[in-house]
């Protein structure tokens, strides 16, 4: 039964997302710049005089690393802004539109006391005629 499932595992993973070859490439550069024993580039100068340039080997390991994280990076922070922008628009879009309800059932409340201003007077004006409809039989 343990078989079956590791193996069902194993065909998830197979079949896996793309996020995961991005993230094993990533931890691929990082490894080969930690492997690099470039720990003297950290290290502050002496003196000003003192500094030598870098050497091209570990200065393309630097560049080759840094454009690594720039597109890996870079995509993510591009889809984040993208989200962030489309969040602040659905934002404005809600506010315009709790407005407009707000609005609307002002409308509504003023036209429901405007209705019940009008049933009361018409009320008033039967009940008055059938009493003088009453007076005229009466009389």
């Amino acid at each position: 039964m343990n078989a079956s499932i590791r193996s069902e595992e194993i065909e998830a993973t197979e079949e896996g997302d793309t996020n995961l070859a991005a993230v094993t490439e990533v931890e691929a550069g990082i490894r080969d710049f930690v492997r690099n024993d470039i720990a003297y580039l950290r290290r502050p100068p002496i003196a000003a005089e003192a500094t030598a340039p870098l050497d091209p080997s570990a200065e393309a390991t630097v560049n080759n690393v840094n454009s690594l994280i720039q597109r890996v990076a870079g995509t993510s922070l591009a889809e984040i802004e993208k989200l962030i922008s489309e969040l602040e628009s659905l934002r404005d879009l809600l506010h315009a539109e709790g407005q407009r309800v707000q609005r609307e059932i002002s409308g509504y409340a003023q036209l429901s006391q405007a209705a019940m201003k009008s049933t009361r007077m018409i009320a008033d004006n039967v009940t008055q005629w059938k009493r003088a409809a009453d007076g005229l039989r009466n009389s």
